[in-house]
């Protein structure tokens, strides 16, 4: 298979990279606009400056593949109870030391063996039955012009599309996301810029605009923060967090607080525990967010009606998820839930 180039996937209002004098290139992915000399590969280590132009070394070939469940992303508040495509690729635009996957994010070892087309990548959707592609694993945004290959066939499909992501898109990047992404979990990993900055070469302003446009634009979101003790964990910084994601994104926003667990650099750092996570949540609920999800803690998060607290959607583990909404709605008060029900 040809691998393809970014040239040969623009899209009218957003073009991948901007040409500059003497061959040179910046990157339009993410927020770092790494401006890239011929031959020179940005920080993620799959965008490389070839002829003048970005081409995404990672175009064709996805490290990993799998059909899961929505709830998996995890996205509560969308389709529930259907399955997902889900893959990624090698490479990352962050250097999380907690990663979960960084054995395929943090290596830039392309495996060229594996070959899959986007059309190929939208009949294997289709062949599965499932409702959505996600774009996971890794950062997506890496591999934008990739996904939104795939994304733009899955939609002649009636198939949705959904981003995992640390939310470091650049702001062309988002508007151009509205015209074909459905939902995105974004990673609020900390409220300390400078951790983001130092640890995780990221930006929390960039993080926090990524969201406020997205909601402004229409895609579904849920927020993730994994919850490392010591780290990110502070009243304050819970506080903080929280009271932006009600003020600035909504109320009815789902925050998923997820347990750490020792991996990849930070193996000598104990797990989180569930009081810390009950101690988030309190946060939450006082700073009027009305969906918190607890994760990796082995607990069940239903779905309560914000109105008069009945169950609407049951979930045991991954297998089993009852939805009772009524055209979004509680059974039995009416009211409604914020999200995407079909």
């Amino acid at each position: 298979m040809t691998i393809k180039v970014a040239k040969m996937t623009y899209h009218e209002s957003f073009t991948y990279y901007t040409p500059k004098e003497d061959g040179k290139i910046v990157c339009n992915l993410c927020q770092h606009a790494c401006g890239l000399k011929e031959g020179q590969i940005g920080i993620c280590g799959v965008n490389q400056n070839v002829n003048g132009e970005l081409k995404t070394l990672v175009y064709g070939h996805p490290i990993a593949l799998n059909v899961d469940p929505v709830e998996k992303k995890p996205l509560y508040h969308f389709l529930p109870g259907t399955s997902v495509l889900s893959f990624g690729t090698v490479g990352c635009n962050y250097k999380c030391p907690f990663c979960q996957n960084w054995d395929i994010s943090q290596t830039k070892e392309v495996n060229k063996q594996i070959e899959v087309s986007p059309e190929k990548m939208v009949a294997l959707a289709v062949e599965h039955g499932v409702a959505s592609i996600a774009y996971t694993y890794n950062e997506p945004t890496i591999f934008y012009p990739y996904a939104k290959d795939i994304g733009l066939l899955a939609k002649e499909k009636g198939i949705k599309n959904i981003f995992v992501t640390n939310g470091f898109e650049s702001k062309e990047m988002v508007d151009d996301m509205a015209t074909w992404v459905d939902a995105a979990n974004i990673d609020l990993k900390s409220w300390d810029d400078k951790y983001y900055k130092k640890v995780l070469k990221g930006g929390l302003e960039e993080v926090k605009d990524t969201l406020r446009r997205m909601v402004r634009k229409g895609i579904w979101i849920e927020v993730t923060t994994l919850l490392i003790e010591g780290e990110n964990d502070s009243d304050k910084d819970l506080q903080e967090m929280a009271t932006f994601i009600a003020d600035e994104l909504g109320t009815h926003v789902p925050w998923h607080l997820s347990a750490f667990f020792p991996n990849y650099k930070m193996n000598d750092h104990r797990s989180t525990q569930l009081a810390t996570l009950q101690r988030a949540e309190r946060i939450g609920k006082e700073a009027g967010l009305k969906f918190i999800y607890l994760g990796n803690v082995g607990v069940e998060s239903p779905t309560y009606c914000p109105q008069c607290h009945s169950v609407v959607i049951e979930r045991e583990g991954y297998a089993h998820i009852e939805n009772h909404l009524v055209d979004g709605k509680c059974p039995e008060c009416s009211t409604y839930i914020e999200g995407v029900w079909k």
